[in-house]
């Protein structure tokens, strides 16, 4: 039977991680209007069967090529008619084609630029989550957006929540907008206390139920820079009029300042559903799962400025962001590099801020005309993150230092 015409048919990018669960939860509380078409993971194949078999898509994509034969197998033997894809080109078919008017972009890292960028191009709703879409090539998504007419919606709590606040004025209205952060599981701490951060404590946020990579982001402070970055591209604002506090409670998501000297704020419990159900349901207010916030119960509401020197991967951003060009380019890959070594025991905590500033000098700004100078940026500053964290080994018979 074919769905109704008017049922909104959404791809899940990401689908296995925790903002693709939380999307599919949201999804199925509005079965009579829409429905997951697409859902599309990694590597893990039986996640994403199992996806398949509570949600039945008419598509399901697997990353890795590797996992195509057990995904096709394993749909074959549920007996489900959703058919299986593997690799990025088929990804980006499907979120630019017929099969999805509403793609979740929610794939980690650089990886979930050509699929961001393919639905961004074909028109469609387009629910951000990744980040490095923005971070990368904010300026060729954005324009890519406005030539074909995509709407897109931010789901990081932090943009969703300005992408709200903003519905009430004309952009010349807003002085500017204000970020939070919750200061990760390490706010407070000394740069010598830092110095001793093991992967596990990294990833033990404490608010928010978050992947890995993303997860030490937040520790590093990282992930609110690369926010600043992206609310530059969304929002139109320069890097003077976008601020960072520190709000521990994580209830107020962000804060936008008006020129007639009021400021809208919005609050909600920390659960990635409500911007979900804003970016599928927009402008309509769809039920999300997420209860109400009672101010009463929660207690105290405090705010601070973020410390520059325990945490300078905020600055770093910040940085990159007023050079301009490839430097964004050059902080995201090197980070990811730099953070993916973290959680494999190579480096230290403090090391990851320093393999990004090391990158960032070696590699000068140059400008961004197009993507392929972006990658070759991408490919670069990779590169040099990673002899950085290994260096080459001596020729044979060198003498030992």
């Amino acid at each position: 039977m074919q769905p109704a015409a008017d049922m909104r048919q959404v791809a899940v990018l990401g689908a296995t991680g925790s903002i693709g669960t939380s999307a599919l939860d949201v999804i199925a509380r509005h079965g009579a209007r829409m429905r997951a078409s697409v859902l599309a993971a990694g590597c893990n194949v039986d996640a994403l069967l199992d996806l398949c078999a509570r949600h039945r898509p008419d598509h399901a994509v697997i990353a890795d090529a590797a996992g195509y034969a057990r995904l096709r197998d394993g749909l074959r033997d549920a007996g489900l008619a959703t058919r299986a894809h593997a690799g990025g080109q088929a990804l980006e078919a499907l979120a630019a084609g017929p099969e999805c008017d509403t793609v979740v972009a929610a794939i980690v890292g650089a990886a979930g630029l050509g699929s961001t960028l393919a639905a961004a191009r074909a028109g469609k709703r387009l629910l951000l989550a990744n980040k490095e879409s923005l971070v990368l090539a904010g300026e060729l998504l954005i324009a890519a957006a406005r030539r074909s007419g995509a709407t897109i919606v931010p789901i990081d709590s932090e943009h969703s929540a300005v992408f709200q606040c903003l519905r009430s004025c004309e952009p010349a209205g807003v002085r500017r907008i204000v970020l939070t952060a919750s200061g990760g599981p390490f706010r407070g701490w000394s740069r010598d206390r830092l110095a001793a951060v093991t992967p596990a404590q990294a990833v033990a946020h404490p608010k928010w139920s978050m992947g890995p990579k993303i997860s030490v982001d937040s520790a590093t402070l990282m992930n609110k820079g690369l926010e600043v970055i992206e609310a530059h591209h969304l929002f139109g604002l320069p890097a003077e009029r976008i601020g960072v506090l520190v709000h521990p409670q994580s209830l107020v998501h962000a804060l936008v300042e008006y020129v007639d000297g009021s400021t809208l704020a919005q609050l909600g419990l920390p659960d990635m559903r409500t911007a979900l159900a804003v970016g599928l349901g927009w402008p309509e207010r769809i039920d999300s799962g997420v209860a109400g916030l009672d101010l009463l119960a929660q207690g105290r509401l405090e705010f601070e400025a973020p410390d520059m020197e325990a945490f300078p991967c905020l600055r770093l951003a910040g940085a990159a962001l007023s050079a301009g060009g490839t430097a964004p380019a050059v902080l995201n890959a090197a980070n990811e590099e730099a953070v993916s070594a973290f959680l494999q025991g190579r480096i230290g905590f403090l090391d990851i801020p320093a393999l990004v500033e090391d990158a960032l000098a070696a590699l000068p700004a140059a400008p961004a005309g197009d993507l392929q100078v972006l990658l070759a940026a991408d490919t670069d500053a990779r590169r040099f993150t990673r002899q950085r964290i290994s260096p080459p080994m001596p020729p044979a018979g060198t003498p030992a230092a």
